[in-house]
């Protein structure tokens, strides 16, 4: 095969990838999960991989790998599903570029170029896991974890100190950095709430005393916030809590922001827990208040969604994470979530019923014996 002809066979491949159908394949009710990735490194256009030039890539050698896409923040716009993705090279350095489908489910296709992030302060050294809001002062915001080295611990090449970017645009093209988030403590799990609440601007949080390890950090955090050009953490209120023996005992943090519904803010999170092959993550929902959303009034037991079958397999394992979802005019619910920090997957269900599913669903007793008494509360129910 010549360098054409190695060229037109890469391509062929890369148009059938993009071009696959996808189907819904698992049904439990409460949501539909879909059967192929939504978005994976094979996705990445062959332009930012390969030097396409005969004479100076003679082998056809991909110059710059790409690795993985997940973690990505998510917002209907121009009727179309954009995807702000995690992309991380095999240099370990992620980067954020948008995807684009016609239907939300497949056939995602990226922007011609990754997004230029501006700098702020000291140059990151990492950005990822974006959250996109569509705020009601007209903006749409992407708030952002920032990686700098830790300087206090120079010796220590893991050692790491993370912060909330914050940036801003009107094309998903042109952004403009806004300072970090200050903060007292770390923060790598940051949303911005679409409404103001009392005339501020309103944060999901999750403080962390370090760059892994959650510390006194308790959960959830929500915090108001006087200028977003200035952002300052002053008060933080934990509102969904971290609790021994649960899905969240390690930690848990907002994915994308809260849908807004008749009965309530509809919120999808992710918590941790350790066990035997690590760190092992999963996604929950809960709702808070429209009054007041600081309030949480439902909190379903256990997880929504964890990594099935082959998605337990990728480059962090066990691992489901979420920071971005849709909300279609007809209700209907695009959820798209990373599996193993490797891929994204989409998953859909409705507004009608993941409300069903948090106001009827009980909250974890935090005993067997109370799972035992639900149990049997539902056995008798259907044999009546």
């Amino acid at each position: 095969m010549n360098w054409k002809e190695q060229l037109d066979a890469l391509r062929a491949e890369h148009t059938d990838l993009l071009a696959l159908k996808n189907e819904a394949v698992y049904v439990n009710g409460v949501y539909e999960r879909y059967k192929n990735p939504v978005l994976t490194a094979a996705h990445a256009p062959i332009e930012w991989r390969y030097e396409l030039d005969e004479k100076n890539n003679p082998f056809l050698m991909e110059r710059i790998g790409i690795h993985a896409v997940f973690n990505s923040g998510a917002i209907k716009w121009n009727g179309k599903y954009l995807l702000v993705t995690r992309v991380e090279a095999d240099d370990r350095k992620s980067f954020f570029a948008v995807a684009e489908s016609p239907n939300g489910v497949d056939n995602f296709r990226f922007w011609p170029r990754p997004i230029t992030m501006p700098e702020y302060g000291e140059p990151a050294t990492n950005v990822y896991d974006m959250r996109l809001t569509a705020h009601e002062d007209g903006w749409v915001y992407g708030l952002f974890c920032v990686e700098r080295k830790d300087h206090s611990a120079e010796s220590d090449l893991s050692a790491a100190t993370a912060c909330c970017g914050i940036a801003r645009t009107r094309d998903f093209v042109n952004w403009e950095r806004l300072p970090d988030l200050k903060s007292r403590s770390q923060q790598r799990n940051v949303c911005l709430h679409p409404e103001f609440v009392n005339g501020k601007y309103a944060l999901y949080t999750r403080p962390q005393d370090g760059f892994i390890d959650t510390g006194s950090g308790g959960g959830i955090g929500w915090a108001l916030i006087d200028d977003i050009c200035n952002a300052e953490v002053k008060e933080e209120l934990i509102i969904s809590e971290r609790r021994y023996h649960t899905i969240m005992e390690v930690k848990n943090g907002e994915g994308p922001h809260p849908i807004k519904t008749e009965k309530g803010w509809l919120h999808l999170a992710h918590g941790v827990r350790g066990c035997a092959s690590g760190l092992r993550y999963v996604l929950y929902l809960y709702m808070t208040s429209l009054e007041d959303p600081s309030k949480v009034i439902a909190c379903p037991s256990g997880f929504f969604i964890a990594p099935d079958g082959w998605e337990y397999v990728g480059d962090v394992m066990n691992v489901t994470f979420a920071n971005g979802w849709i909300e279609d005019e007809d209700g209907k619910v695009f959820i798209y979530y990373a599996s193993s920090d490797t891929r994204m997957h989409v998953a859909t269900s409705t507004v009608e019923r993941l409300v069903d599913y948090c106001l009827n669903t009980e909250p974890d007793g935090g005993r067997t014996a109370l799972t035992v008494e639900r149990i049997n509360r539902l056995i008798d129910k259907n044999m009546k």
